[in-house]
């Protein structure tokens, strides 16, 4: 976690503001002590469904033969 200066924090607010969306990394600003932090906001998904897409994927044949023998007719039919 990086520390600025109030002063530093002051003349360079914007590019730091940048640095902390970029890096999602939070600054602490001091005045001699640490009077604040800079932390990227963590948006959350309204709601579950869906808040895993494009980040699960299948591997393989999901519908493919496991290679074992099986009998499908059903004997009480």
């Amino acid at each position: 976690m990086k520390t600025v200066k109030a002063s530093e924090f002051k003349a360079k607010c914007l590019q730091l503001m940048n640095e902390v969306t970029d890096s999602g990394d939070s600054i602490i600003i001091k005045n001699g002590q640490p009077v604040a932090q800079l932390s990227p906001i963590v948006s959350r998904p309204a709601t579950l469904a869906g808040c895993h897409k494009s980040k699960i994927g299948i591997a393989g044949d999901i519908v493919g033969t496991l290679g074992e023998p099986w009998d499908a007719e059903c004997s009480s039919c």
